[in-house]
């Protein structure tokens, strides 16, 4: 167990009164934890201290290199005002799986839960009380090397910090438009792909930023080999209901293994329905769309929970999605993914944790 050292900060900003304007990530909370690795000590000083900058050297490892890892979570207020977590052990395997494959020396996902649990409870107040908002949890760790040379790093910094957030999307859980990209590449086998590191995200931007002129919300990726197989969308995994099944993409290396994916999955087979993880190809979707045999298509993620989809883009042509509004089972599964976050329904799965009453 972590002794973590709290020093309050000593001016706490004034909160946010309108929860309907929070945005997502652009507000922070007053504190943030902090902890240190050096080669031959390991991780020490666990700390939670006022936010600040950090200062680092220009030749600061990570701005040169790259060698960083984070994680996204949430935490959310129940009607009866305790504050839960959802499945943090999952993100706790995945950060160190992230940092495995970084050459970062991973952290007991013991004291990656308690770091994060500590420090929502000390920022309890900032979790926001409107309906389907959430503090957002951010934890990051980041190469601090002082010197050029590419090689693993001997000092790291990973650091939690928290941000009270609205809808991801501004909006809400309306459906989206998605792109299809053919030309460029999120990632290959033996890449990063199923690492949650900046790199990854640094990579799609140029796809993202040419969708959005377009009037698209997220680029579907598509297989670095082929180009032929769908993978996942910018920030979110990707389902597709056909005939009555629901498909996605395997998480065999070059796929983010998300959270709510894998929540999705249970909860779809619960439901009675197929769920097939593999190999999809792009034409495959485009001639279930033109059939009729496509009826529904839906994002996860930690941010959006679930996003429904109205419309593909792929080569010049535009597949419409049903009648263009919320599939019935991507309302179902958000209402029943929300329910259990929030607290409003029972948790039989053991995936909401407490990190203290009200």
């Amino acid at each position: 167990m972590l002794d973590i050292k709290i020093t309050k900060t000593t001016a706490p900003k004034a909160k946010p009164t309108d929860e309907s304007k929070l945005g997502f990530g652009k507000i922070f909370s007053d504190h943030m934890f902090v902890m240190e690795y050096d080669k031959g000590q390991g991780w020490h000083d666990p700390r939670i201290e006022p936010y600040h900058p950090f200062e680092l050297s220009p030749a600061s490892s990570v701005l040169h290199y790259a060698q960083e890892v984070f994680e996204g979570m949430k935490a959310y207020r129940s009607a009866d005002g305790k504050i839960l977590m959802f499945r943090p052990d999952c993100n706790a395997k995945r950060f160190n799986d992230s940092c495995d494959r970084l050459c970062i020396p991973t952290i007991p996902e013991e004291d990656f839960i308690q770091a994060c649990k500590t420090l929502v409870e000390l920022e309890k107040d900032w979790v926001p009380y409107a309906k389907d908002t959430s503090l957002y949890i951010r934890p990051f760790v980041f190469a601090a090397d002082d010197g050029l040379g590419v090689h693993a790093a001997h000092h790291y910094i990973f650091c939690i910090i928290v941000a009270p957030s609205g809808a991801y999307y501004a909006e809400g859980l309306a459906p989206v438009r998605i792109y299809v990209e053919d030309e460029y590449i999120r990632t290959a086998p033996g890449l990063t792909g199923f690492a949650k590191c900046g790199g990854n995200y640094a990579a799609s931007i140029k796809s993202g930023e040419l969708a959005q002129q377009l009037g698209y919300s997220q680029v579907l990726w598509l297989d670095g080999i082929e180009h032929k197989y769908v993978e996942e969308v910018g920030a979110m995994n990707i389902f597709f209901k056909i005939d009555g099944k629901i498909y996605t993409a395997a998480c065999t290396g070059t796929v983010l293994p998300g959270v709510t994916r894998r929540s999705v999955i249970e909860l779809c087979k619960d439901m009675g329905y197929e769920v097939i993880e593999g190999k999809i190809a792009v034409e495959d979707i485009g001639k279930a769309g033109e059939e009729g045999r496509l009826e529904e298509v839906f994002g996860t993620g930690t941010a959006a929970v679930i996003s429904p989809v109205k419309e593909l883009r792929y080569k010049g042509k535009d597949l419409k999605i049903g009648d263009g509004s919320i599939g019935e089972l991507s309302q179902k599964l958000y209402d029943t993914l929300t329910d259990i976050q929030w607290g409003r329904t029972p948790d039989t799965k053991g995936w909401v944790v407490t990190v203290c009453e009200a």
